[in-house]
């Protein structure tokens, strides 16, 4: 870490934190889409993030969502410290939480934990402020219909970006008649607007030593709870005690396996406008699979 950072990120943890908080080690983190560190002394640690600075809007929505999921006390997320600026760098300090990830003792805990998250409920689909989903902007205006707030607000701007890319052809073709026919997904399911994590893979779920859970990087907002139910099982997935217990606490609808690869689509498209075109051969097949069964 840049000895200037470093010096940005003691101040402002010394103002939370109180005086005695020295920065005399920085040790590089894995995780998520910016730079991470575990940042202090021997006396007491910090998780910091860190990125360009003028990605502090998307700390200030990280801070904004993870406050959210807090005061619901239904799971539990990393306290926030402090963020703020250098000259070249914006920061994120968290809570440092020695974590391991889910195992399926853990499972029923976590599954039970994220369904009364989900209990949350809100007056419409959306969110207070725009955030992002990882590095991509998300729009949160509010709407009272969640097919249409899914495919203008969350599938339209994906698949505008990957055509922006250079990724046309059949995947624009299947996203065109995604888009215009989403109702068909929806013909006997209103889902109440639940607030979501946003951004559930197996990455951003994870246990402490005493197995209590612990959500972080989030990209919160109103919505299905079927999709934070659905991306928990791309990349990997979870436990399958979690989603057997999950079900057991709060059943899904009849047409979830659909509506499951609905809501992955939008980050496997999210995966191809961040990372590239690894990710176009999945991203297409689900967006055809998608289409064949609007045909039907």
């Amino acid at each position: 870490m840049e000895a200037s950072l470093a010096a940005a990120v003691e101040e402002a943890a010394r103002g939370a934190l109180g005086t005695a908080f020295r920065v005399t080690s920085a040790e590089p983190a894995s995780g998520g889409t910016h730079r991470n560190w575990i940042v202090g002394s021997a006396a007491q640690r910090v998780f910091v993030k860190t990125s360009a600075a003028t990605n502090l809007a998307l700390f200030d929505a990280e801070v904004d969502a993870l406050s959210a999921i807090a005061a619901t006390g239904t799971i539990r997320t990393p306290a926030i410290v402090a963020s703020g600026a250098s000259e070249a760098h914006a920061f994120l300090i968290l809570e440092h939480l020695p974590l391991r990830p889910m195992q399926a003792a853990d499972a029923p805990r976590c599954a039970a934990a994220l369904a009364q998250l989900h209990s949350t409920v809100g007056e419409h689909y959306g969110w207070r402020r725009n955030n992002f989903i990882g590095q991509s902007p998300q729009d949160n205006s509010p709407r009272a219909d969640w097919p249409a707030f899914f495919a203008r607000q969350r599938l339209a701007p994906q698949f505008a970006e990957a055509a922006r890319r250079g990724y046309r052809g059949d995947l624009q073709n299947h996203g065109e008649r995604i888009i215009d026919k989403i109702g068909a997904f929806f013909l006997e399911r209103r889902p109440e607007p639940a607030l979501l994590h946003g951004d559930l893979w197996a990455g951003n779920i994870a246990v402490t030593a005493e197995g209590e859970p612990v959500v972080f990087d989030p990209a919160t907002y109103f919505g299905d709870r079927e999709a934070d139910f659905a991306m928990s099982e791309l990349f990997g997935g979870l436990p399958e005690r979690f989603y057997l217990s999950y079900m057991q606490a709060a059943p899904l609808a009849e047409g979830y396996p659909q509506r499951r690869t609905l809501y992955n689509l939008y980050h496997m498209l999210n995966h191809l406008n961040l990372f590239g075109a690894s990710y176009l051969r999945q991203a297409e097949r689900m967006a055809r699979e998608l289409s064949e069964y609007l045909r039907r």
